[in-house]
């Protein structure tokens, strides 16, 4: 395994990946699919749970894994909402890992992002906004490469409506209107693939975030797998026990996710 660190040209934000050497047997060509992974934590700290061990589980099944340090809420640096600042960091993320493919040995067909519950929303901001006008304002995106092909979202954080998790919608709108951030309303023709999961009884992050993007997804036609689990607390992550209790039911997300991805 070869790890790099690459700064971005915003504060604070870097790009850890996690590289193989050599093909996979599986994989036909030597370029690797990746895998660009998006820690949860309220759009104000990065769950560390949710970051590398994530990436070394996707390594190991034969991708090039990255995770990305976006900005989060830090009031000692400004006290003015993030705004679309997360996905300007995550579209950089992806454009970043598409530029150097050659180098990495990256199939470009073949860039997903994966998130949890905020980092889910971000996920989900990456496969749903990527071409929205407002982000133009602050990212100079180039060909829609910031576009991923394909995104795993974990108990994610979706709607500003009714059943929002509303820290992470207020540290992203403040006191404006937050229907940008309401993602189920975004969803159309233009997005990719989604890989979902929830856990039925999520006390901080109603599935309702997920049911609504499931009736959207359908509705405008988008590939997506789903998977509701009955029981499992917020932030289970792998449900290996690092975090929370060890759940071994909920635990088959991430091979269930993998057999998804390696299909499309």
């Amino acid at each position: 395994m070869k790890i790099i660190e690459i700064a971005a040209p915003f504060p604070h934000v870097t790009l850890t990946g996690y590289l193989h050497d050599d093909p996979t047997e599986w994989y036909t060509t030597e370029r690797w699919p990746a895998m660009l992974v998006l820690p949860g934590g309220g759009y104000t700290i990065l769950a560390t749970h949710e970051g590398e061990p994530i990436a070394t589980k996707y390594y190991a099944e034969g991708f090039n894994a990255f995770v990305l340090r976006y900005t989060v809420y830090d009031p000692e640096q400004s006290q003015d909402p993030l705004g679309l600042v997360p996905l300007r960091d995550a579209s950089w993320a992806v454009q970043t890992i598409r530029e150097n493919a050659s180098t990495w040995r990256v199939d470009t067909n073949r860039v997903s992002a994966l998130g949890f519950s905020a980092g889910g929303h971000l996920a989900g901001s990456l496969a749903i906004l990527w071409n929205h006008p407002k982000l133009e304002e602050i990212w100079d995106a180039n060909n829609g490469l910031n576009r991923p092909d394909s995104v795993v979202l974990c108990y994610p954080v979706i709607t500003a409506g009714k059943f929002s998790h509303k820290g992470s919608i207020f540290m992203l709108a403040g006191d404006s209107d937050p229907e940008l951030f309401s993602l189920e309303k975004h969803v159309g023709k233009h997005t990719p693939p989604v890989f979902l999961w929830h856990t039925v009884d999520d006390a901080a992050v109603p599935i309702e975030n997920s049911l609504l993007l499931l009736g959207a997804l359908k509705k405008h036609g988008v590939p997506f797998e789903c998977h509701l689990f009955a029981t499992g607390e917020h932030g289970i992550g792998l449900a290996n026990g690092y975090s929370g209790r060890k759940q071994d039911h909920i635990a088959q997300w991430f091979d269930l996710s993998v057999q998804w991805l390696k299909g499309l």
